[in-house]
């Protein structure tokens, strides 16, 4: 079993969450997905956004299927315009590698998280393990408590 620092956070909150080693390499939702044979709907990624103007960094999650409403996010945030960061800025901003950048990884470290709504429609989902090969799967809302994070329809087909 891998250990890291978001399976000890899990275990130190009694979480209950289950771990998937997968190839050691950036994979898309859609390659995770068809490795764990889950539904791609149920695989949550993690998209670093940046604001116009300076604040905090923002992390979007949405199902595999689906891809960031930049507009509706903005309009969650309050903010005129969000685009997506490069993935260079997004390895610098969150000190992990693209491919496993996790919400649980960045719980205290600046980042305001916002969960697509369809999570609630979801018992479980797979997010990334905070590091690359590492998934995750646990309860939806066990995902929005840890991260405290906002929930709202920020996906789009």
């Amino acid at each position: 079993m891998t250990t890291n620092n978001v399976t000890r956070f899990l275990d130190n909150r009694n979480i209950n969450y289950k771990t998937f080693v997968l190839p050691r390499q950036k994979l898309s939702a859609e390659g995770t997905a068809k490795l764990l044979n889950v539904p791609l709907s149920i695989i949550f990624k993690s998209i670093v956004i940046e604001r116009k103007n300076p604040g905090k960094p923002i992390l979007a999650v949405v199902p595999g299927d689906k891809e960031v409403n930049l507009k509706a996010l903005a309009k969650v945030l309050g903010e005129k315009k969000v685009s997506p960061a490069t993935q260079k800025d997004a390895e610098r901003l969150t000190k992990l590698q693209a491919g496993g950048i996790s919400p649980l990884a960045l719980i205290n470290r600046g980042f305001e998280i916002v969960i697509d709504d369809s999570v609630l429609n979801q018992e479980t989902v797979h997010i990334s393990g905070g590091e690359l090969g590492v998934n995750i799967r646990l309860c939806s809302q066990d995902l929005v408590d840890l991260t405290r994070a906002s929930v709202a329809k920020i996906s789009r087909e």
